[in-house]
């Protein structure tokens, strides 16, 4: 069963359908026919609405949590209720014997440009962070009662088919990026190399374990957008000093100027045996370049 059947929920079913059945919960009925139509069995309900989830318990063996957290201010702003309402329906009757969680690499907070493990302890800066520290929590403890529950920490994800999933509409605006002296070291994943992490970590991941999904890319970010605009044969973007950057960017772009970190991803290889399709964003965003030939 997928939990939040977007973009990479999809992706990963797709490797699923005629192998195993796969449900997909949604809230929106007129997504159902799409669903259907991929070979996804679609179950409505609603997160934000715990008594809609009723028709969960029991249904699945292996569960792929990818919603996110709700980011509206009335929310309680360090928790993750949709989590919490997911988690509580699936312990009603017999549990799934493996849930993978998508949560971000944003728990970590800024690590000045550090080689970041997964055993280093989260230090969130924003609510968006702790929302997913409290998500991870209400599934390692949702382990302790027998599942195999992995943690899959996220990256920026990217695709050249994934709406936005390019630096393509940046450049084009002329968005600025920091001058190299203050720049941030920003890690990424392909999409679909993501989806087969998710469905990897189904089968193979180990009990109560935390995984980088992060590719071997070792850019900061305004190198990352030069070597897009090169790739897109278009101009490089502006550089700014990080003392002028408010008056320029958006704020929820700075808050991303505001951690650096590089993630290893050993146990992305080694564990869970995923071979990298696409092992930097030269390869992935090249494939954009291919296709336009």
């Amino acid at each position: 069963m997928i939990v939040g059947c977007g973009d990479v929920g999809q992706r990963a079913a797709r490797q699923l359908t005629g192998r195993v059945r796969v449900l997909a919960l949604t809230s929106s009925p007129e997504k159902a026919p799409l669903l259907r139509a991929q070979g996804i069995t679609p179950i409505e309900g609603n997160l934000d609405q715990a008594q809609s989830l009723q028709r969960l318990a029991g249904w699945a063996t292996r569960v792929l949590h990818l919603a996110p957290p709700p980011s509206d201010r009335k929310s309680q702003w360090a928790q993750d209720p949709r989590t919490h309402a997911l988690v509580q329906m699936l312990k009603k009757r017999s549990l799934p014997r493996s849930l993978v969680y998508g949560s971000t690499s944003g728990v970590y907070g800024d690590c000045k440009g550090k080689w970041v493990p997964e055993s280093q302890p989260v230090k969130p800066h924003t609510p968006r962070a702790y929302r997913r520290v409290d998500a991870e929590n209400t599934i390692r403890f949702l382990g302790l009662s027998g599942v195999r529950s992995s943690i899959l920490r996220i990256p920026g994800i990217y695709a050249p088919d994934r709406a936005g999933g390019t630096p393509l509409e940046r450049l084009l605006k002329g968005t600025p990026v920091l001058i190299q002296k203050d720049d941030v070291y920003t890690n990424h994943i392909h999409a679909d190399d993501l989806a087969r992490a998710c469905v990897a970590a189904l089968w193979r991941g180990k009990p109560q374990r935390v995984v980088h999904v992060s590719d071997d890319t070792q850019l900061k970010m305004g190198d990352y957008f030069d070597l897009a605009a090169d790739l897109f044969k278009l101009p490089r973007p502006p550089r700014v000093a990080r003392s002028t950057a408010q008056e320029a960017l958006p704020l929820m772009l700075l808050s991303f100027m505001s951690e650096s970190r590089r993630l290893r991803n050993a146990r992305l290889k080694n564990e869970l045996r995923v071979q990298l399709r696409y092992p930097t964003v030269r390869e992935g965003l090249g494939s954009r370049t291919v296709k336009q030939k």
